[in-house]
């Protein structure tokens, strides 16, 4: 494989399911893949790597797809593995396109120039964020929402939160998330865990929710809870009425402004 080389022809990635969709939220998951498409070939990696939540976030899509079918709302999932680029990262983030991943060496992204980072970049980051602003400015929503997963143990140290409400710098949604979920006791739940702002991981959240004037809520699920499609569905369902709540805040204050 020659580092350099760009995208396959005709290769898109980007998948949007629901595009005509009217619910009302654009859904998005960064991490929805674990394929290591032509021309990067799998980095290097070995099987247990290569399928392991160092290049996907386990579970993630099935969640997004569901509640895409439950909201009736788009959803733009990406179609390649992070480890290649991570899409929720800007190109000076150096985690961006990591040399190792948590306990994993990526053969394939050691000793990158900054031109061949620029045409990864450029190849895969560019036209997914194009596919999802495409998607953004093509109908009227009321917020973004973005789906993740996380590890139960990390660095050797249990993660004791189930499910996260994250925010870039406005906590509306979260905030209203949290309330809905705490007061249902079904899954430990805390805002901005088990990452927040700081850690570089809402960048999807800024770069097209803030920046536009939308509302945004990051939802973190720990993968054990959702690793099969049926426990994905049944979180989906569960995660319902925080939603609801979420966007029924965000309906509220705009209707105030009016």
């Amino acid at each position: 494989m020659k580092r350099g080389m760009s995208v396959a022809e005709g290769w898109e990635p980007a998948e949007v399911t629901r595009a005509e969709g009217r619910g009302p939220v654009v859904l998005v998951c960064e991490h929805a893949s674990r394929e290591f498409p032509q021309p990067w070939g799998d980095l290097g990696l070995g099987p247990e790597a290569a399928a392991s939540h160092a290049a996907w976030d386990i579970g993630a899509l099935d969640v997004a797809k569901a509640l895409a079918a439950l909201l009736d709302s788009p959803l733009v999932s990406a179609r390649a593995s992070r480890l290649i680029y991570d899409l929720n990262r800007p190109l000076e983030a150096p985690d961006a396109i990591p040399a190792k991943s948590e306990v994993y060496e990526i053969p394939g992204n050691v000793g990158l120039s900054a031109p061949e980072r620029a045409l990864r970049h450029k190849a895969l980051h560019d036209p997914f964020h194009g596919r999802l602003t495409e998607v953004l400015d093509g109908r009227e929503s009321d917020a973004l929402v973005t789906i993740h997963s996380f590890t139960p143990v990390y660095r050797g140290v249990r993660r004791e939160v189930e499910l996260g409400f994250l925010y870039h710098e406005d906590a509306r949604m979260a905030e209203a998330a949290l309330a809905v979920e705490r007061a249902r006791g079904s899954y430990r739940a805390a805002l901005n865990e088990p990452y927040a702002a700081s850690d570089g991981v809402t960048y999807t959240l800024r770069k097209h929710g803030e920046a536009r004037g939308l509302p945004s809520l990051m939802i973190e699920i720990r993968n054990d809870l959702i690793d099969t499609e049926a426990r994905a569905r049944d979180m989906a369902v569960h995660l319902m009425p925080a939603l609801a709540a979420a966007i029924a805040a965000v309906a509220e204050d705009r209707q105030a402004a009016e």
